[in-house]
């Protein structure tokens, strides 16, 4: 399978560093508006992540300086978009009246506009469209996923979603909230779609936080309420430029049992009535599992089920309205995707 990697910044190069775990699969074309990077040196990509940039050969690989003149003109079967957000939608949708089946970085779109139409232009197209919501992949959130699901836990009573980091000022466009979105779409749309993979859509939110992109912050603390009683909790964001560590974690509590993960030095543990115990996880990266996942589907043709466009579209619609909640101070409002 020959893939196109369009956008060679960190997410490029995290997807670029899977690929190469992936048996069968060549990259057949890079895009990027950087010469140097073209090139293949890397070196200076950063992250939140500890992914370290390096070398990267292209040798092989058709270079485009133009992302939309990459996926229309490449003989490449599928393409890997990590472009800036305010990019996915056009050039998905070009790539998909190409031919091509598309992987997409989250968030999907800005906004669920984009999101319906990158959705009905898969269907015309017959082509595999999957958004990179990596949690539904990542070793320490896969088993809360099959244990709320499985009824382990017993009926949801609360859960919490945490995420925090300083603002990523290695690269200059998520500060810009035309082309991102702004800190919290873009960092808690994990949690967000966490919360909706375990729950489903909740019948009320609520919000409360602050926001100075400017100034390297952007905060949020929302509340998601169900039928059942069940409410989670979705909070972090930007704490500052520069220093404050990177950090995810959740704890879920059901009748019957708790899970409860950190990435600060918590592995995911479980705590029942009868005992507690660490929860053993699958060493595959979660970066590499989610790629696999989509390189079975498109060679399958059966469009994704464990993430499907339809979900990552309802985690930018449930978002959005999370950022309308905020600015309503607390009011409590209807949820309608």
């Amino acid at each position: 399978m020959r893939v196109a990697v369009v956008g060679l910044g960190f997410m490029g190069l995290t997807h670029l560093k899977a690929y190469k775990r992936i048996q069968g699969v060549e990259i057949a074309a890079v895009s990027s508006n950087d010469p140097k990077v073209l090139a293949g040196d890397l070196s200076g990509i950063q992250g939140n992540l500890d992914i370290a940039g390096e070398a990267v050969d292209f040798s092989s690989a058709q270079k485009f300086a133009d992302a939309m003149e990459c996926v229309t003109e490449t003989q490449a079967d599928a393409v890997d978009l990590c472009l800036p957000t305010a990019m996915h939608a056009p050039v998905a949708i070009a790539a998909l009246r190409a031919g091509k089946h598309v992987l997409v970085e989250k968030p999907m779109a800005l906004n669920a506009g984009e999101c319906d139409a990158m959705m009905a232009e898969a269907r015309k197209a017959g082509r595999i469209l999957m958004s990179a919501q990596v949690l539904r992949f990542f070793p320490a959130y896969v088993p809360l996923i099959e244990a709320v699901h499985s009824g382990k836990l017993g009926t949801p009573r609360h859960a919490l979603f945490r995420r925090r980091c300083a603002a990523p000022g290695w690269s200059a466009w998520l500060s810009n909230k035309s082309a991102s979105g702004g800190g919290v779409f873009d960092l808690l749309i994990h949690d967000i779609d966490m919360a909706l993979a375990c729950f489903g859509v909740p019948t009320h939110i609520s919000a409360t936080g602050y926001e100075d992109l400017s100034a390297g912050i952007d905060l949020i603390t929302a509340e998601m309420f169900y039928d059942t009683g069940l409410s989670v909790t979705i909070t972090g964001g930007w704490h500052l430029p520069a220093h404050y560590p990177f950090s995810m974690e959740y704890t879920v509590v059901g009748q019957d049992g708790a899970m409860e993960y950190s990435s600060t030095g918590r592995p995911p543990h479980f705590y029942g009535r009868d005992g507690h115990y660490d929860i053993q996880l699958d060493e595959t990266d979660g970066y590499q599992a989610e790629i696999e996942y989509f390189v079975a589907s498109c060679r399958s043709g059966q469009p994704p089920v464990r993430c499907t466009p339809e979900s990552s579209a309802n985690a930018v619609k449930l978002a959005r309205l999370i950022e309308q909640a905020r600015a309503r101070k607390g009011e409590i409002l209807p949820c309608q995707l």
